[in-house]
C-alpha cells in the first residue's frame, strides 16, 4: 500500500465528503454536507414503524455520517395536503434533500416538481412516486412482498385442504406501492386455482377500516373464507380482530412489515405469516444516498424503477417455524423480551424461543 505524507493525509481527510464508503464520525466533512439540513417525511401514525424505527435509525446514521447535519423529521398523520405543506416548510429551511414515503403517490409529484425547481434532489422512500421521477428510490420489493405473502398463504391453504375462497385486503389506493404488492399478491391468487370472494382497497391503510371490510365479508360468506391475503400487519390484524369479534375461526391471514404486534400474532397462531424488511437496511440506504446528494454527488443507481434511479432490497417471508431466526436470533429486528410477555410467554416456549 502507497503511504502518504502526514500533511497530505491531513489535506486529503479535509477534502473528504461524509459518506457511507469513506467517512464515520469525526473524520471530517465536506464543506457542501456540513451543517445540512435533511428533510425526513413520513406518511403516517396507522403503522407504528415510522415513529419507532424509521425515523430513529435514518437520524443515527445520518448522524453518524455527518455529525453536523440536522435532521428535520416530520409525520403526515395520513394527510396529504399536511405532507405537502410539511415539504414547503422543509424548503422554505434551505434543506438539501427531501426523503419521503407518499401519503398520496400522485399529489407527491407536486414536491417532487416544487423541490427539483430549487435544485433539491428528492429520494422517494418504500413509495415510489410513478408521476413524477424523484432523483432516487429506496425501498424493500414490493411486488416481490405482494408475491411472497400471497404464494406462502395459498400454499397453507392448499395444505390444510380448507374449503372455500380467498379476500384479499389490500393497502391504501392512493399509495403506488400498494399497487405493486397488489400486482405480486395477484400473480399467486389468479394462479391458484382457488376463488377470489371479495377485495378491497383499505383507504389510508387503517386498520379499522380493513376490520369493518371484513366484517360485512364474513357475514356475506359464512363458513366460506379459506384465507385472507392482507397487505400489511396493520390490516392483517384488522381481519383477525374481524372474526374474532364474530366468534369465527381465524384462517390463515397475511401481513406484512414484521410489526411487534404481528410477530406475537404469528408465534400465538393467530396470524400465519409476516416480512421481514428490516427497516434498518432502507433507513440506513436512504441516510447514504442523502448525504451523498446533501454532498452534491449523484448516487449510482443498481437498478431502476418508474425511470426512477433505484435500490430494491429483498425480503423474507416469517411464519412460526422461522420466526425466531429470521427475528429474534443475534442481531435480529425484535428481543425475545419484547415479543414474549406474560400473554405469549406459553406459545413462546411451545416453539423453543426464550
Amino acid at each position: 500500500m502507497k503511504r502518504f505524507p502526514l500533511a497530505v493525509v491531513v489535506a486529503l481527510a479535509a477534502a473528504t465528503a461524509c459518506s457511507s464508503n469513506t467517512t464515520s464520525a469525526g473524520q471530517g466533512e465536506s464543506a457542501a454536507a456540513q451543517g445540512a439540513k435533511i428533510a425526513f417525511l413520513m406518511p403516517d401514525i396507522a403503522s407504528t414503524r415510522y415513529e419507532l424505527y424509521d425515523a430513529p435509525l435514518f437520524k443515527a446514521k445520518m448522524k453518524e455520517l455527518c455529525p453536523t447535519c440536522e435532521v428535520l423529521y416530520q409525520n403526515a398523520g395520513a394527510d396529504a395536503a399536511k405532507q405537502q405543506q410539511q415539504a414547503n416548510s422543509a424548503l422554505a429551511q434551505g434543506v438539501k434533500a427531501i426523503v419521503i414515503d407518499p401519503v398520496d403517490s400522485a399529489a407527491a409529484a407536486t414536491i417532487v416538481q416544487s423541490a427539483q425547481a430549487q435544485k433539491v434532489p428528492v429520494i422517494a422512500y418504500d413509495r415510489p412516486i410513478p408521476a413524477a421521477k424523484a432523483d432516487y428510490y429506496v425501498s424493500f420489493d414490493n411486488e416481490k412482498i405482494g408475491s411472497l405473502i400471497a404464494t406462502s398463504l395459498v400454499d397453507e391453504v392448499k395444505k390444510k385442504g380448507a374449503k372455500g375462497g380467498l379476500l384479499v385486503v389490500n393497502g391504501s389506493p392512493t399509495d403506488a406501492a400498494a399497487g405493486l404488492i397488489k400486482k405480486g399478491i395477484h400473480t399467486a391468487v389468479d394462479a391458484s386455482g382457488l376463488k377470489l370472494l371479495a377485495e378491497y382497497d383499505t383507504p389510508g391503510w387503517q386498520p379499522n377500516k380493513a376490520q369493518e371490510w371484513v366484517s360485512g365479508q364474513i357475514a356475506q360468506f359464512p363458513g366460506q373464507i379459506a384465507g385472507v391475503v392482507a397487505a400489511n400487519d396493520g390490516t392483517g390484524g384488522g381481519a383477525i380482530a374481524a372474526f374474532k369479534a364474530a366468534d369465527t375461526p381465524v384462517p390463515p391471514v397475511s401481513g406484512n412489515d414484521a410489526e411487534l404486534a404481528a410477530v406475537q400474532r404469528v408465534i400465538n397462531g393467530d396470524q400465519y405469516n409476516t416480512i421481514s424488511k428490516p427497516i434498518k437496511i432502507v433507513a440506513e440506504a436512504a441516510a447514504v444516498i442523502a448525504n451523498d446528494f446533501a454532498q452534491g454527488k449523484k448516487p449510482a443507481a443498481k437498478t431502476m424503477l418508474f425511470d426512477t434511479p433505484s435500490e430494491l432490497f429483498t425480503p423474507t417471508v416469517v411464519t412460526r417455524e422461522n420466526a425466531q431466526k429470521e427475528l429474534l436470533g443475534p442481531g435480529g429486528a425484535l428481543k425475545v423480551s419484547e415479543v414474549c410477555t406474560d400473554a405469549y410467554k406459553a406459545a413462546c416456549d411451545k416453539l423453543g424461543i426464550k
